[in-house]
């Protein structure tokens, strides 16, 4: 066992680690407005001066688990107006395809203790061009691309910074910090750096006026004070001059109101800028920064040593071995999750992938009422937000670490986001994994009528109901790791919660109850010819192959828990017989639904799955796009062994009432009791000839497949546009490879077109599941038209195959996702450094939207080796 699954085991290495978030401002959290302008109330330009309420954010931050004191950089070219303390991006409103970070920072390692972390920011020499990415993305419309900071040309003469931030864990409570600092211009430079700590502020809103400090001591030391924490230090090497304000709001800025208190949030700001008076000389406060003012030559680096620790000893005497010994003991670990097959490119992309995934971790603090209420101190918050969003989930408490889509992208956590996060992070730490998805189970944050939390954005959504399969993966991945032996108290302890979910599901998005189901636009975004969160006021709403296909997913993976449990506790038998049924009758619906049985959502014709407008007098109209909502019915899949099902009368007995008595239902669905060659039995919404139809599409390079994977809208929309009237309003969908073409959904993610990976995920999942039961019995033609004849696991493979090549280096060295950008292709500065892209362009795999979204984009390290 490896010294890190040794620490994995202990207590309280994971009290510190990178918690912090890559952007507080902007967030629904952190807006008080009348009407819900998040992105207005708090902006990046007013961000360095005024004071958080509900968390913090910083450049390569650490904090510990109850955010009360917070460490980050914060660095000045000489030439920026303001220091660099935040990572800088568009609001929604002001690019092109909304929100944007227009920096270019790295995650290149982490181990799930964060014993070990290495990050990278690359910070211009010359002024950061602000002014000209607002302006330049304002002119550029839906049908080009974002401005980035690559095009501003700031990197072109390698005027920059590379700025390494490591940490080495000596113990739980002492971290030692490296600062490393290259120029990689070709003339001397200057800048200022400045490690900052800072206690995040509860002691401004009227429930508590105890305010921790920090203060300055002999042998450039800072002593860290607070109830909770107890005493710490950081020590630095050198000479830097330290520098005290408060993490309080400048009220002067913004309400020209110069009170008691003078020593602001943005004081250290206006010192190293201005000169200004605006630092505390008694050297207390509750923010500090130790100012490095250095010149770096040409081609050369600078360190700097730091280290926070419980006592006063100012010694770094064994710094470099703790690094070292920290750094191979990473080494050690994820060297153990490495296949005997030796590839230093795919070894690369994974390490970077879990470091992705451990540095989006997140303190995340809402407390809904709160924050509908206001707090004492502060003026009451307007009457409207008490109705407005959120106002439904009064009970919601969040006070957690948890692990985000992207940190600055999307700094809040999103249901069906978080249960693919689990899967990839159950490889590094199963533990974590596990107390994740109980998270969005309890009770403080599932709504009391069962519903999970979508977003914060708007939490009475609907996304994906994923949670029950990713919960059974990583409860057989955790079996399969202990010899045989389940955590059957972690299934069945969210199994129960499962259930009131799963209710909910029925009670609230079957609009008829005929087990066809809605669901709006779960979590696709623009996947529909119009928003398919719209309400249509003559009573016409829309039924929806995923939504129902989801809820046929949700049965088979209630059913395959509960036939486990099963094993331990009878009365789960009934409960199997259960999803069952609503299995059964899912598959009814979809297939025969209304008079003459053309009104289920399967088309016979065209060989794929439609979803349908319902109109009030009971007729249907089909919505002719082939999209990957049509190849979502592949995933409600499951394989049981023979023993589950005569081991369980009950649930037999219900399966065998269905095949006497129902035999126009199993029709429509695989024979399960036909049981194949190694004993299994398939439990699925797709027979042979439908799966092959489907199948067919799918795997058609002029449809779905890609190079880089499975489209998420065929390419047969190119020259194929797909139009509809409903009522008065026109409607259209065509394929678009890239970027989306509209503002649906703020216009920051595109499912016309681009690849996305957690479906790819869950078709090459399922692909494998229907091949335990087929095995070589079932082949298909891969690529359509191709004459080349596969088994269901090797398509699999081959899809497989085609998502690590946006990763992988090809032939002439370059990555697919990194564009056409030859200094990112080329530069050995660049060129390792890798970026996990929201989605990927359909046609080229460039990757787009959130750069560091290593949340469900981390699955490719799950996905290299197979």
């Amino acid at each position: 066992m490896s010294a890190e699954q040794e620490r994995l085991k202990a207590t309280g290495w994971k009290k510190w680690g990178p918690y912090v978030s890559d952007r507080q401002w902007g967030t629904v959290r952190e807006d008080y407005s009348a009407n819900g302008d998040a992105w207005g109330y708090i902006t990046h330009d007013m961000a360095r001066s005024k004071a958080y309420r509900w968390g913090e954010e910083g450049i390569a931050g650490i904090c510990d688990n109850d955010q009360r004191l917070c460490f980050a950089i914060a660095l000045w070219n000489k030439k920026d107006t303001i220091i660099k303390e935040r990572y800088f991006g568009l609001s929604n409103s002001e690019g092109n395809h909304g929100e944007d970070v227009k920096e270019l920072y790295y995650y290149l390692d982490n181990t799930p203790t964060h014993s070990y972390m290495k990050m990278l920011y690359k910070y211009p020499q010359q002024a950061f061009p602000y002014n000209q990415l607002v302006a330049e993305n304002k002119k550029r419309g839906l049908d080009q691309p974002e401005y980035e900071l690559m095009e501003t040309g700031i990197f072109n003469n390698d005027e920059y910074f590379d700025v390494f931030v490591e940490y080495a864990k000596q113990s739980t409570d002492n971290i030692l910090i490296k600062i490393t600092i290259h120029n990689r211009g070709r003339e001397a430079a200057a800048l200022n750096v400045l490690p900052t700590l800072w206690f995040r502020n509860t002691w401004d809103w009227g429930y508590d006026n105890y305010t921790p400090q920090l203060s300055a001591t002999v042998n450039n030391q800072i002593k860290i004070e607070h109830t909770e924490l107890g005493e710490l230090w950081l020590s630095a090497e050198g000479e830097p001059e330290s520098l005290f304000c408060n993490n309080e709001t400048n009220a002067k800025r913004f309400n020209n109101v110069d009170g008691d208190k003078r020593f602001y949030k943005d004081g250290i700001n206006d010192h190293i800028l201005y000169g200004a008076d605006t630092v505390d000389p008694t050297k207390k406060g509750t923010k500090a920064a130790l100012n490095y003012d250095i010149t770096i030559p040409a081609g050369e680096s600078a360190t700097i040593r730091l280290m926070m620790s419980e006592t006063a000893a100012n010694t770094f005497d064994n710094f470099d071995e703790v690094f070292a010994s920290r750094k191979q003991e990473a080494d050690d670990f994820y060297l153990e999750l490495q296949p005997t097959e030796k590839n230093e490119d795919k070894a690369k992309i994974q390490r970077q992938a879990f470091a992705g995934m451990l540095w989006n971790k997140q303190f995340y603090y809402y407390d809904i009422h709160q924050w509908l209420n206001g707090d004492p101190s502060e003026p009451e918050p307007p009457a409207q937000r008490r109705n407005g969003r959120n106002s439904k989930w009064q009970h919601y408490n969040a006070h957690d670490i948890i692990s985000m889509p992207d940190k600055w992208e999307y700094p809040w956590f999103a249901a069906w986001d978080l249960a693919f996060h689990c899967i990839p992070l159950a490889s590094v730490d199963i533990g974590f994994a596990k107390r994740q998805l109980n998270l969005l189970v309890r009770d403080w944050y599932m709504h009391p009528n069962g519903q999970l939390p979508a977003y914060e954005w708007d939490f009475s959504d609907a996304n994906p109901p994923v949670h029950a399969m990713a919960t059974w993966k990583i409860y057989q991945q955790d079996k399969e790791a202990n010899n045989g032996k389940g955590d059957t108290f972690f299934l069945e302890r969210i199994f129960h919660k499962l259930m009131l979910n799963f209710t909910w599901w029925v009670n609230r998005k079957d609009e008829a109850g005929n087990n066809i189901f809605e669901g709006g636009f779960l979590g696709l975004d623009n996947i529909g010819v119009f928003d398919r969160n719209i309400r249509f006021n003559n009573g016409t709403h829309l039924e929806q192959v995923d939504g129902t296909s989801w809820m046929a997913m949700y049965s088979l993976n209630l059913l395959r828990i509960a036939t486990e449990l099963a094993t331990g506790n009878k009365a789960y038998a009934d409960i199997a017989s259960k999803f069952f049924e609503h299995f059964i009758y899912i598959a009814g619906a979809m297939a025969n639904l209304g008079e003459g049985g053309n009104s289920g959502l399967w088309d016979e014709t065209d060989g794929y799955f439609y979803d349908q407008l319902r109109f009030a007098d009971g007729s249907a109209q089909k919505m002719k796009v082939r999209s990957i909502v049509g190849l979502i019915p592949l995933f409600a899949a499951e394989v049981l062994d023979d023993t589950d099902i005569i081991n369980n009368p009950i649930f037999k007995g219900r399966m065998d009432w269905f095949t006497a008595n129902r035999p126009d239902l199993v029709d429509l669905v695989s024979r399960w009791n036909e049981k194949s060659q190694n004993g299994k039995h398939l439990i699925s919404l797709l027979r042979g000839h439908r799966m092959k139809c489907i199948l067919n599409y799918m795997l058609d390079e002029n449809e779905f497949l890609s190079p880089y994977g499975i489209r998420s809208l065929s390419k047969y929309h190119l020259n194929h546009p797909y139009n509809v009237k409903v009522g008065d309003n026109d409607f259209g969908i065509k394929y678009i490879p890239a970027d989306s073409d509209s503002r649906m959904f703020g216009g920051n993610s595109n499912w016309r077109g681009p690849i996305w990976m957690p479906l790819n995920y869950l078709i090459i999942d399922s692909l494998n599941t229907y091949y335990l039961y087929y095995g070589d019995d079932l082949k298909v033609e891969c690529p359509t038209g191709s004459g080349n004849m596969m088994n269901l696991k090797e398509v699999a493979n081959e899809i497989f195959r085609r998502i690590s090549q946006l990763f992988l280096r090809d032939d002439n060295g370059n990555r697919a996702a990194g564009g056409s950008n030859p200094k990112i292709q080329t530069d050995p500065n660049f060129k390792d450094h890798i970026l996990f892209y929201e989605y990927f362009d359909g046609d080229t795999g460039r990757g787009l939207g959130a750069e560091h979204q290593t949340g469900w984009t981390g699955l490719i390290a799950n996905c290299l080796y197979h």
